[in-house]
C-alpha cells in the first residue's frame, strides 16, 4: 500500500473504507454515463425507423423527444417491471405492429411539431 493510504488506514479504518467505496461507485456510475453518451451520440442510433422490437422509451431516445409526452401521446399506460417493446404493445392492443409504428411516428412528428424553435 502507497504510504498515504497506510496513514489514512492507521488513522480512520472505517472512513478510509467508506472512502474507497465512495470512489468506485462513482467511478462505475461515471463509466456507465460515459457508455451512454457514446452510444446515444453515434450517428447510427439518432432517428433510427421505428421497429417492433423498440421500447417507447428507446424511441424517444433515438428521435430526441420526452420520453413521458411520448408515452402520453401514444396512451400508454405505465407498469412496473420491464418495459414493453411495441411488437408487445401492438399485440396487447389487438393491432397490427404496422399500425402502432405508424401511431408512433405520427406521436413523434405531433411532439416535434409542438417543440419550440431550436429544441427537437
Amino acid at each position: 500500500m502507497p504510504a498515504r493510504l497506510k496513514a489514512m488506514w492507521s488513522a480512520a479504518p472505517i472512513a478510509t473504507v467508506l472512502l474507497i467505496v465512495s470512489l468506485l461507485v462513482a467511478a462505475a456510475f461515471g463509466v456507465r454515463l460515459t457508455a451512454q453518451w457514446v452510444y446515444w451520440h453515434d450517428p447510427a442510433r439518432q432517428e433510427q425507423v421505428v421497429e417492433g422490437w423498440m421500447t417507447p422509451g428507446y424511441v424517444a431516445n433515438s428521435w430526441h423527444v420526452p420520453r413521458d409526452l411520448l408515452i402520453e401521446e401514444l396512451g400508454i399506460e405505465r407498469r412496473p417491471g420491464r418495459p414493453l417493446n411495441l411488437r408487445d404493445l401492438a399485440q396487447s392492443r389487438g393491432v397490427p405492429l404496422d399500425v402502432l409504428i405508424d401511431e408512433v411516428n405520427a406521436a413523434v412528428a405531433a411532439i416535434r411539431a409542438s417543440a419550440p424553435e431550436g429544441r427537437p
